[in-house]
């Protein structure tokens, strides 16, 4: 399950890199690629702004399948309080802005399973695949617009995995 979510994440944070590269963040002193996913991450009171922040809420097993098929459910949580140069009279337009990069990040929907417990990445047999997003309306609070997407994460549990 690890491998799958893994997969994931680095599939969505370098496609981020190619859709907008101009999207990052710094994070512990080092500047990079504006996704990161909050369990792996200290406590905050409130998400940043301008960043895709990945929540995995629900796990599920299909066990009548040759194969066990694992289903993560991925939101993917972000916000925006627009531009200081517009004083965040801009801030629907940039979460539009998000929105279409989001979906741009998650095409082509799958992937292959990488394990990245080991230098360098090793590709595994399977492949990650997933969902359309479902997008919920758009939430207002104080001077954030924002928006959780809601994602369908599935892979094939493969030998010697956990």
């Amino acid at each position: 399950m690890q491998n799958s979510k893994d997969t994931f994440y680095i599939t969505l944070r370098n496609r981020l890199g190619t859709v907008n590269p101009e999207r990052t963040m710094t994070l512990r002193g080092v500047v990079r690629p504006g996704i990161l996913v909050e369990e792996a991450e200290s406590p905050v009171p409130q998400l940043p702004t301008d960043v895709f922040v990945l929540r995995w809420t629900k796990f599920a097993v299909d066990g009548q399948l040759p194969s066990i098929l694992t289903n993560l459910t991925c939101e993917i949580h972000y916000a925006t309080a627009g531009t200081q140069q517009n004083m965040g009279l801009d801030r629907g337009r940039a979460l539009e802005e998000m929105d279409d990069e989001l979906l741009r990040m998650l095409w082509p929907a799958y992937t292959p399973k990488m394990n990245y417990t080991q230098t360098p990445a090793a590709q595994m047999s399977t492949n990650v695949f997933w969902s359309q997003a479902t997008f919920a309306p758009e939430t207002t609070t104080r001077e954030r617009v924002g928006r959780v997407a809601t994602v369908e994460v599935f892979a094939f549990q493969e030998q010697g995995e956990q």
